[in-house]
């Protein structure tokens, strides 16, 4: 299943500490050897403030308790660092951690200013200690320290590229520490700054995935950011291994979009520049109709969400027996077989409807039987001839008028965002 990770795709799009919850996952998966992947860890770390867990990692491969000079001089260099810059930083720190002070704060940053200024003697030059004191703490893995500061330094920061670079380090703070809710409510202020920005964008929906696939609703969310005009175009021109999990959303999810056949036609588009079982299974479902192929893509794509870091686990869940999204996946994909070969087909055999489903007959008629009672399938068995009759189903009209009138002014909104845009873009010239 190595031929289907997408790290070393995924990896580059991602802050360099995002990156070892997927060697974590792989290691433990033993898609590589054990070795390759310390030594990527290493390689990692290399660039950040890590030392301890680096030098770790190191005795570890080369099982010794020796370490290199460099990384010696290295942890040196690091501890009269952070020593300068705590005492940099030392003021404000100091004012933000009585709980009195920090209330004095108002949501107007001139106010802010003014007041740090007059009554502690807290200027400009803290202010900047403090983003270089929460990026420090970041880079050694105090994500919570670094997350608390960058929050505050926000509030004060007039600068609004510095202020953009503290977003993105907030982020990934909530994200590592798995605070998901607030992770997501830092992802949405960043999409509201970023929107126009086609390389920040691929990068969101990078870091988003780790969000998504760990929030109860964010199967829903992720298909309504990815399937943004604005969004989808940046996948099909820089990143097409996103398809992966925008396809498998529109798979677990209970609700039938009126994007799907859209997305469909995307799929198939894309084919040239990425497949993978997952896409595949959409193809031969509702391009090729073709149901053997089905049969089999729905085999491979369990082993590729079971393979996934993103899809087979979630972060930080240690249970790797427990996959809710592999059941939810395979059984919606029986879903989609059924419906797409009922509506060629009047009278199915069962024995070849279960072989479709990857099913033996009793679990196929078994779950046809229930199918038919909870969504009310214009639909009945022949137990003596083996079969399943499709009655005639003719389309509910209104609902009909519903769902094209809700896409209809989801396109209008989107035209009127690209006209704004590019009137924006006319007028910065």
């Amino acid at each position: 299943m190595a031929a289907y990770d997408l790290t070393p795709r995924i990896a580059p799009n991602l802050d360099r500490h995002l990156v070892f919850p997927l060697l974590e996952f792989l290691q433990e998966r033993q898609f590589y050897p054990d070795e390759q992947i310390l030594k990527a860890k290493i390689e990692l770390l290399n660039n950040t403030n890590m030392v301890d867990y680096a030098m770790d990692i190191f005795k570890s491969l080369y099982h010794s308790d020796d370490v290199p000079q460099d990384m010696v001089e290295r942890r040196v260099e690091v501890v009269g660092n952070l020593r300068a810059l705590e005492e940099a930083a030392a003021p404000l720190v100091s004012f933000l951690q009585n709980a009195n002070s920090v209330q004095e704060l108002r949501s107007e940053k001139q106010y802010n200013l003014q007041m740090l200024h007059d009554r502690y003697q807290i200027g400009p030059e803290q202010i900047e200690a403090l983003y270089q004191y929460a990026k420090f703490q970041f880079e050694c893995g105090n994500y919570s320290g670094a997350s608390d500061y960058l929050y505050h330094y926000r509030a004060l920061c007039t600068n609004s590229e510095r202020s953009l670079s503290a977003l993105w380090g907030k982020l990934a703070a909530e994200i590592l520490m798995q605070n998901w809710d607030i992770a997501l409510d830092e992802l949405n202020r960043l999409k509201e700054i970023i929107d126009s920005k086609v390389q920040s964008r691929v990068w969101l929906m990078h870091w988003s995935l780790f969000i998504f696939f760990n929030n109860d609703n964010g199967r829903t969310q992720i298909i309504d950011l990815f399937n943004q005009d604005k969004y989808l175009n940046a996948i099909q021109t820089n990143a097409p291994h996103l398809l992966r999990y925008l396809a498998t959303a529109f798979i677990v999810n209970k609700r039938r979009r009126p994007q799907f056949k859209d997305f469909i036609k995307v799929v198939q588009q894309e084919q040239h520049s990425y497949k993978d079982p997952i896409t595949e299974f959409l193809a031969c479902v509702y391009v090729n109709y073709d149901f053997d192929g089905a049969q089999k893509k729905m085999r491979e794509c369990e082993e590729v969400i079971l393979n996934d870091p993103f899809l087979g686990k979630r972060v930080g869940d240690g249970n790797l027996s427990t996959v809710p999204l592999r059941d939810e996946f395979l059984e919606n994909a029986r879903l989609f077989i059924f419906e797409t070969y009922c509506r060629i087909h009047q009278r199915i055999d069962m024995g070849v409807l279960a072989e479709k489903l990857n099913l033996n007959y009793d679990e196929a008629e078994r779950w046809i039987v229930d199918l038919i009672r909870t969504s009310k399938l214009d639909a009945k068995i022949d137990s003596e001839s083996g079969t399943v009759i499709m009655e005639p189903n003719y389309p509910n009209v209104y609902e009909q008028l519903i769902d094209h009138s809700k896409a209809l002014s989801g396109r209008t909104y989107k035209l009127v965002s690209q006209l704004l845009e590019h009137a924006q873009a006319q007028a910065a010239r």
